[in-house]
């Protein structure tokens, strides 16, 4: 069974995207990466040895590090509310 399924998807772009279909986002990209970086990590508390797991994990955070950064250097505002709205550390 999959944790990410196109209903949760959508779910995400609407909430994040203004519209379902605003997929590319960085509000909504944000949001989809924080919650498959704290799915993976529960994963990872419990097999610890899984490497391959462990790499997408850092991948996964360097890339909403870089949409973190985009959104910083285009629109502070927009960055501050998803900062607070994900309750990312900062």
């Amino acid at each position: 069974m999959m944790y990410l399924t196109g209903e949760k998807k959508r779910e995400f772009f609407k909430e994040f995207g203004e519209k379902e279909t605003n997929t590319g986002s960085s509000e909504a990209q944000i949001a989809m990466f924080t919650f498959r970086i704290a799915h993976l990590t529960k994963h990872l508390k419990t097999n610890r040895k899984d490497y391959v797991t462990q790499k997408s994990l850092i991948a996964l955070v360097g890339k909403r590090r870089n949409h973190l950064d985009y959104l910083m250097k285009k629109d502070i505002n927009r960055y501050r509310a998803i900062v607070k709205k994900l309750e990312l550390r900062r």
